[in-house]
């Protein structure tokens, strides 16, 4: 059915799910699992939003922000193998994270993206925005979303 399934998650308890899913739907299906997280770039001005730091403290929270999605990514290493999936993981640094998932996905020639919705409505939805409901009406690919 599926070949390659892209997962994308943010580390969170609720992207959990959706990797659990993943890693279920690649073994029944027997197709490779390509893990994905996106970190983000710091602010660099009070314009971008974020108080104003050093250069050297700017790249102390990003590497710290790195060091966090190699530690989700190869948690998901783990499990998918541990259920003898083939996995392979990918980290990209991007403020863009929805084009960085489907770019993503269509480099890795992926069937499937599956990720999690926090389901943010009203006033949340719109300061935050909505990553997932971006992949869902720009990517080409089916996409499964977990809740």
């Amino acid at each position: 059915m599926f070949e390659r399934i892209l997962i994308a998650s943010d580390g969170s308890e609720l992207s959990q799910k959706a990797v659990t899913t993943a890693i279920g739907l690649a073994a029944q299906s027997g197709a490779e699992l390509v893990a994905l997280t996106v970190v983000p770039r710091y602010p660099k001005s009070y314009f971008d939003g974020a108080m104003v730091f050093s250069a050297d403290e700017i790249g102390r929270i990003e590497r710290q922000w790195t060091q966090a999605a190699q530690a989700t990514l190869d948690g998901i290493s783990a499990l998918a193998a541990a259920s003898g999936v083939k996995v392979r993981t990918t980290a990209i640094t991007s403020d863009l994270v929805a084009e960085a998932i489907i770019a993503a996905a269509k480099k890795h020639h992926s069937d499937l993206i599956v990720m999690a919705s926090h389901g943010r409505k009203g006033l949340q939805r719109m300061l935050m925005g909505s990553e997932t409901q971006h992949v869902l009406t720009h990517s080409s690919l089916p996409v499964l979303v977990l809740r």
